[in-house]
């Protein structure tokens, strides 16, 4: 077998926008965008309050476990505030990185990784400060082989279809994975529920009626 390498060809996102986005948490996203939500199986490796926000553009990784073979080749690709996603099929069996692939990526700069997979030595993983993991399962068993995948095409992660340099977000709820049209088509109504959210809480804390507040009968 070989490794598949594709030219990512994702389209440019304005850093302004980008920043925009930085502020919005994934429940806010998926209620805009349902589609996009990832399994929420797929949890972050930190508890709610420690684990880091994962924030940035996606480089893909297609693997057949037990063979990495696709991540060790995207590694080199991965630059600062780049996430790695891995579409290891929701396997169980064979950890598709750990500590050592992750260390890399967190002197890399990485933003993050996703798998839909296993990952392993989550001890040495959450001592990455900065460097927030989602994952399927956790295993002890490490991956035999790295011939074979494919890199930086699309990949289906958690019933989602994510393609390279689609913005990743997570967070303590889960992930959301945007494609470049959608940021700019939802940033203005994603801004608009946070103020919204915002008048919410005031009011509740004010001593509203909650189903006045809501628009309830």
């Amino acid at each position: 077998m070989t490794i598949a390498v594709h030219a990512p060809g994702a389209a440019p996102v304005a850093e302004e926008l980008l920043a925009r986005w930085r502020a919005i948490p994934v429940a806010v996203a998926v209620d805009l965008a349902p589609e996009r939500q990832i399994d929420p199986a797929i949890r972050p490796q930190l508890p709610p309050g420690v684990q880091p926000p994962l924030f940035g553009r996606a480089v893909t990784a297609r693997c057949t476990a037990p063979d990495f073979g696709a991540v060790v080749r995207a590694l080199g690709l991965v630059g600062p505030g780049a996430v790695l996603v891995i579409d290891a099929a929701d396997d169980r069996g064979t950890a598709m990185i750990g500590d050592v692939l992750g260390g890399q990526l967190h002197r890399q700069g990485a933003a993050g990784l996703v798998c839909d997979g296993a990952i392993r030595d989550v001890d040495g993983l959450a001592a990455l400060s900065g460097l927030p993991a989602y994952a399927r399962s956790v295993t002890a068993r490490g991956p035999v082989g790295a011939t074979g995948g494919a890199v930086n095409a699309p990949v289906t992660i958690g019933g989602c279809t994510v393609a390279p340099g689609d913005l990743l977000i997570g967070d303590g709820d889960g992930l959301v994975a945007l494609p470049p049209p959608l940021l700019a088509a939802l940033i203005d109504r994603a801004e608009a529920k946070l103020v919204l959210e915002a008048e919410w809480s005031a009011r509740l804390a004010a001593g509203e009626d909650a189903r006045a507040v809501f628009g309830l009968p």
